[in-house]
């Protein structure tokens, strides 16, 4: 009940001394014209369409022969010529709060839990925040452990690094996901299911992550079915969220899927203001928005957190270079691979160690520990190039001793990267198996 009036009050003190209106003068596919409001608006202000039954929220996304261009976030059911137009906020923030830890929000802040409101903080938090300064951040240090074997001893991560996650539909990303985000020794989690089916939400939340990953959890989720807009904000809000408990001093893993749909939600948005397409129908604006986006994630400033972000890549087609996984990978400091062939063949997570790379890994291993992988890897590059020879039986034992060890180990590194779902490994335990294989 204390929550409930709190957040009243925070509504009512927040509400502006004056309103400004105008009407609408057209409407076009997703876009509306309004009047009477170019000189009170900037593009990212939030706008109330007054409609028959309803009021629609509704953002400037831009401005034409002295209209203002709105796109809705709903629908625009019941939307005619001269419905009042409000201006009602100028800048969208949240006011984030350690108790949001456990809970499911949308895109613009609500719950949609059935747990009751949410308790509301003392800061405003900007939605579309910038990324700060790079001279003002720490430098990435420490190792992160995520729980999974695979990443914790092939690509290290560091505590405040971004890291894609590339993958074709169907391979894996979303379990692999849910094993970080239940198994890392991260302080809070803050994931991120942009553009996602609604079946499949519940079913992460519920069985993938579970309740011990949840309550130290925030999920943000917007629908494959919501609005351009909604599955943009999703993706800054989860971002926001994540920079609130880095500012309390937390390390907060900071989980996207995917980021493919956030472009495609700002291509869909850039497309109807009449934005031309520059690559495979991507506007200029959607390369633009992409590192303001994933650079908010990084260490903070001294006596802050950080913000170690995943991010998924939806690969169109298996496509990894395709525009939008080549523009992600330039920003990032890593990828990781996804590859079908070895999740059809049973080996899961389906991470390709061959073609994936953590940027920051060798500065923050110990030389044991970078020698002990680059073995390993260097194994797994020899019985890759041999492989169809000794599929065929064309190679025999004994011709060549490093392509024999690579035979000899070749299993026990497989079934190494093999890991279950609810089994997770520490990065101690992973080293040491690792290099138990090899008899160390």
């Amino acid at each position: 009940m204390a929550f409930l009036v709190k957040s009243l009050i925070s509504d009512l003190e927040r509400l502006p001394a004056i309103r400004l209106f105008g009407r609408v003068e057209g409407v076009q596919g997703l876009l509306v014209e309004a009047g009477g409001l170019s000189r009170s608006l900037s593009v990212g202000d939030r706008c109330q369409i007054v409609a028959r039954d309803r009021r629609i929220v509704c953002e400037a996304v831009g401005f034409r022969q002295g209209r203002a261009l709105l796109m809705p976030f709903s629908s625009l059911d019941g939307v005619g010529l001269g419905c009042r137009v409000e201006v009602v906020d100028a800048n969208p923030v949240l006011h984030p709060h350690p108790g949001w830890l456990g809970r499911v929000i949308n895109a613009m802040g609500e719950p949609v839990d059935g747990k009751g409101p949410l308790p509301v903080g003392d800061a405003p938090y900007l939605v579309r925040n910038k990324p700060p300064s790079a001279h003002s951040r720490q430098r990435v240090a420490g190792k992160l452990d995520l729980g999974v074997r695979a990443m914790n001893a092939f690509l290290t991560t560091c505590r405040g690094q971004r890291m894609g996650i590339f993958a074709g539909s169907g391979i894996g990303k979303s379990s692999l996901l849910s094993m970080m985000a239940r198994h890392t020794a991260a302080d809070v989690s803050v994931i991120g299911l942009i553009g996602e089916r609604g079946r499949e939400a519940r079913e992460f939340i519920e069985d993938d992550l579970g309740e011990d990953g949840l309550a130290r959890s925030v999920v943000v989720v917007a629908t494959s079915d919501e609005s351009a807009l909604l599955r943009r904000q999703a993706a800054y809000v989860t971002m926001t969220v994540a920079e609130y408990f880095r500012d309390l001093q937390r390390d907060v893993l900071c989980l996207m899927d995917s980021v493919t749909r956030f472009a495609m939600a700002q291509r869909e948005i850039s497309l109807s203001v009449g934005e031309p397409p520059a690559s495979k129908g991507y506007t200029p604006t959607v390369f633009a928005e992409l590192p303001r986006l994933l650079e908010r994630a990084g260490p903070g400033a001294p006596g802050q957190g950080s913000i170690t972000g995943l991010f998924t890549v939806l690969v169109d087609g298996d496509d990894h270079n395709e525009p939008i996984a080549d523009a992600v990978r330039g920003i990032l400091d890593g990828h990781v691979v996804l590859d079908r062939a070895i999740a059809e063949r049973g080996r899961y997570p389906a991470i390709n160690m061959l073609r994936s790379v953590s940027r920051t890994m060798p500065g923050c291993n110990s030389r044991e520990e970078n020698d002990l992988v680059g073995r390993a890897r260097r194994l797994l590059a020899l019985y890759d190039d041999m492989a169809e020879l000794i599929r065929l039986g064309a190679y025999r034992r004994g011709s060549d001793a490093a392509v024999d060890e690579a035979i000899h180990y070749y299993p026990a590194i497989e079934e190494f990267l093999a890991q279950r779902k609810d089994e997770p490994t520490d990065l101690a335990t992973g080293y040491a198996m690792l290099a138990q294989i090899f008899g160390q």
